[in-house]
């Protein structure tokens, strides 16, 4: 009778989305390992410097930053003309966003960039591999536009970041 009680339980928790607890202990917390995971599949197409899919699991906050520019703190364009510059300044800006939010390039899981000449995406790379998690590296969009909110900014980039609890 036990047992049946007990598969009751499990199977009303499963059906439920509830989780069952022991009052007298503490939830354990999840690990970055386990609030993450980065799909691979061989029968998507090739994706060079980015995931095709990544899940997030319970028991993680997320984090989501707006695009963010080659900008300084004064507000003055950084790298006028050099998308190298540029990426780097955006890059140290997402860097500084996500310090601020108790997170680092390791918990990025998306990116969003905006190109105003598609043709620089090589020099974007170079940058943006300095700073993401290569082996696992987020899952990335990349478009080009006709213009960015301000005349000489050639990138923007957005990025969802991950953090477990």
């Amino acid at each position: 009778m036990r047992i049946a009680f007990i598969l009751v339980c499990l199977t009303a928790s499963i059906f439920s989305g509830s989780r069952t607890t022991n009052q007298t202990k503490e939830t354990p917390k999840v690990s970055e390992k386990s609030a993450v995971r980065f799909i691979k599949s061989g029968t998507l197409p090739p994706s060079p410097g980015y995931s095709q899919a990544v899940e997030i699991r319970p028991g993680a906050r997320i984090i989501y930053i707006a695009g963010q520019v080659a900008m300084d703190g004064s507000g003055k364009l950084i790298g006028e003309g050099d998308l190298r510059a540029q990426a780097t300044q955006t890059f140290e800006n997402l860097k500084a966003a996500l310090q601020a939010s108790g997170a680092g390039f390791e918990n990025v899981v998306k990116l969003n960039s905006y190109f105003v000449d598609m043709s620089q995406l090589p020099a974007f790379r170079e940058v943006r591999d300095k700073y993401v998690n290569t082996t696992n590296p987020p899952a990335s969009t990349a478009v080009q536009v006709s213009r960015l909110f301000r005349e000489g900014f050639l990138v923007e980039v957005e990025a969802v970041a991950v953090v477990p609890e």
